[in-house]
């Protein structure tokens, strides 16, 4: 690999942080608001599956102690 100087590499940075695409206040204000909508989604789906699997549980210990 080759050696550049720390004026060249401070270039080089510059250079490639300009062709970044930085997302809108709107699209970090949406994405957001999704990854907790999402969140919350997985939240729910996980309860009812451990509810499930908890009274599915109880009925059989419930039915092989009875």
């Amino acid at each position: 690999m080759a050696k550049v100087s720390p004026l060249q590499f401070i270039q080089q940075v510059r250079t490639e942080v300009g062709k970044v695409h930085w997302p809108t206040r709107r699209e970090v204000m949406l994405t957001t608001l999704m990854v907790f909508i999402m969140a919350a989604l997985t939240a729910t789906f996980f309860s009812l599956v451990d509810l499930a699997i908890r009274f599915g549980l109880t009925t059989i210990v419930a039915g092989v102690g009875g």
